[in-house]
């Protein structure tokens, strides 16, 4: 949902009502309130509820009236993902930037301001609407996390934020059985951060602990495609587990490990192909830099997944672009 969609008379008060809806309700002021340009996408998965958005500068406040109002009573969980943000609540206040985390409660007052700039762009944040009553932890303890800056740059917390972005790009091409494990294994990646920083891992259910392991495997496998060598028992290996242990992981998925290497793979080379910088690759070199070492097999697997040879594709996309400069997204590495 784009605010360019609707008049710019109307956009300001269509984003207020949004967000009060799908969060809690918010007095939200802008200097931008007469042409506001803002974006929000909105995910239900399985057990989660989760916003994207993207907006300029405003101020954000939750009153005592409106909690009062209206309570869903839930933690929200934010991944600050471009700008500057501040966050005031129960006697805390976070300034925080692009690469960390922060967190706030529905139940009780807050303020945050948002800042962006001209040269930066929109400012951009990712939300978990964590409800409270699921929460494996006491409000005691969640207490001292409120407006508390949590890295997104390491550890669980670069896992969680490198799988959010994935969850939206990725959930609305599932079905619904796969987009609610999808959403229950968000939820288990955020509580074990939670637990992190609480130092609370040993309160953490089984499945938390495996969504964690699995998330950690996912970015494993993406950092070494490039090795001919990656297989299950590079990912056992390189996790300290059994192979069986990494196939068990899998089974709560449509696709085995070896399966997710091979289609992360073809996808880094689709991906390659359709960048005009590495035209001077050749077909076989542009296979070989992401593991697959085989050009017939890999000319076959291609086609399979993607309906043409690898060449004929190369050729179709620069007809079809109709240019021979850079590529507008490098290939995700």
């Amino acid at each position: 949902m784009d605010t360019l969609a609707l008049p710019p008379a109307h956009r300001f008060d269509w984003w207020c009502e949004t967000v009060s809806r799908g969060a809690a309700p918010t007095r939200i002021s802008s200097d931008h309130a007469a042409d506001f340009v803002g974006r929000v996408e909105m995910l239900s998965a399985g057990p989660l509820e989760a916003t994207s958005m993207s907006f300029p500068t405003l101020l954000s406040e939750r009153t005592p009236a409106l909690i009062k109002q209206s309570d869903p009573e839930s933690y929200e969980l934010t991944l600050i993902a471009g700008g500057e943000m501040s966050v005031a609540q129960a006697r805390r206040e976070a300034v925080l930037s692009a690469g960390e985390f922060v967190m706030w409660s529905s139940s009780q007052p807050y303020t945050g301001r948002v800042s962006s700039s001209a040269d930066a762009g929109l400012s951009q944040g990712i939300v978990l609407h964590l409800r409270r009553n699921l929460l494996p932890f006491s409000e005691d303890r969640i207490r001292h996390l409120l407006a508390t800056p949590m890295s997104a740059s390491q550890g669980i917390g670069a896992i969680l934020a490198h799988h959010l972005r994935t969850v939206f790009q990725e959930a609305p091409r599932l079905g619904e059985p796969e987009s609610a494990r999808l959403g229950a294994a968000t939820l288990q990646l955020a509580y074990a951060l939670l637990a992190q920083h609480l130092d609370a891992h040993a309160s953490l259910e089984p499945e938390a602990r495996g969504a964690v392991l699995l998330a950690r495997i996912d970015a494993f496998i993406d950092e070494h495609l490039a090795d001919p060598h990656l297989s299950p028992h590079a990912v056992a290996a390189g996790h300290h587990v059994s192979v069986r242990t990494v196939h068990q992981l899998f089974r709560q998925r449509e696709e085995t490990v070896s399966a997710t290497i091979r289609r992360r793979r073809l996808e880094r080379c689709r991906y390659d192909l359709a960048d005009p910088r590495l035209d001077h690759l050749p077909v076989h070199a542009v296979a070989s830099r992401n593991g697959l070492e085989d050009p017939a097999g890999f000319s076959r697997s291609f086609r399979q997944a993607y309906g043409l040879p690898p060449a004929e594709y190369r050729r179709t996309v620069r007809t079809q672009s109709g240019t021979a400069g850079p590529a507008d997204h490098a290939p995700p590495r």
